[in-house]
């Protein structure tokens, strides 16, 4: 009978914060499968946990997680753990999930800490509906990639949550602001769950100028403000009222449309009633 892959969520700073249950099934299963087996050597043995660890990371990712699987087929129960939070969230985790769950392995999670989240609860913005981009590609390993995201979060209306970490937050911070507009608002939080928790909840334009004048210190989690709708459907319409209106009509005849729909089109896109368009059309 195969065994089991446990998803197991650890302490993303404070200790108190390990579950009952994960201690539980880190001391009962037959392999802990550790991002970094030095770090988490310390949290096992504080917690008295004494199972065999075998590293897995982002670089032996697929072939240590075909060697787990068939441990797993064999018989043996698997726990992974990351370095802090929760596995397989931005994490190499997620190979190993998808290639247990094709070899029709049970998986399931022991939920815990996670930093995004940790962070939305205390930001002050919208939690309702948020987006998740973890770390932007690095400028030096694809910076038009980094871009393409960057773009995307232009029109994004959901609160956005990224990872970043300290001695990226300045270049960080000015594309945002360069995509996004300086007055975008931003909650950067650092040190979560820990003694100096900090989350310094500003624009990014003030945040930008913040560091200027100080150091970053730690991991941060950027959550940052959706952009409304009002605003993207008033850059429309500035966008159609800047072209001619005979082009604007053509547009839509150009479509197949009659003049009579055609109208109506325009007028949506512009924000102004049908007849203003046909009055000025006859003007």
């Amino acid at each position: 009978m195969a065994g089991t892959l446990y998803v197991c969520a650890t302490p993303i700073g404070n200790l108190d914060d390990m579950t009952f249950r994960v201690v539980k099934c880190l001391q009962s299963v037959d392999m802990i499968a550790a991002e970094d087996t030095r770090n988490s050597i310390k949290l096992l043995n504080h917690f008295e946990i004494k199972t065999p660890m075998t590293a897995y990371h982002e670089f032996n990712k697929y072939d240590k997680a075909r060697a787990l699987v068939q441990d797993m087929l064999a018989g043996k129960n698997v726990a992974i753990i990351t370095d802090a939070g929760t596995p397989c969230v931005s994490d190499p985790g997620e190979e190993l999930v998808r290639q247990a769950v094709e070899a029709g392995i049970t998986v399931t999670s022991l939920p815990g800490p996670v930093a995004a989240v940790t962070a939305l609860t205390i930001s002050g913005l919208p939690t309702r509906r948020f987006a998740f981009e973890a770390f932007l590609p690095t400028e030096k390993a694809n910076k038009k990639e980094r871009q393409r995201i960057l773009e995307e979060l232009r029109t994004e209306t959901r609160t956005m949550i990224l990872y970043e970490a300290p001695h990226k937050l300045r270049v960080t911070l000015q594309d945002l602001s360069d995509v996004l507009g300086t007055e975008r608002r931003i909650s950067l939080c650092r040190e979560l769950t820990k003694k100096h928790e900090e989350a310094i909840r500003t624009t990014l334009g003030d945040a930008i100028a913040l560091y200027q004048e100080e150091d970053p210190l730690g991991e941060y989690v950027l959550v940052i403000e959706g952009r409304s709708p009002e605003s993207i459907t008033e850059e429309a319409q500035a966008n159609w009222n800047a072209m001619p209106l005979a082009e604007h009509m053509q547009h839509y005849l150009d479509q197949g449309m009659s003049e009579k729909d055609a109208m109506k089109a325009v007028a949506k896109d512009r924000g102004v009633s049908k007849r203003d368009i046909y009055n000025e059309l006859k003007t």
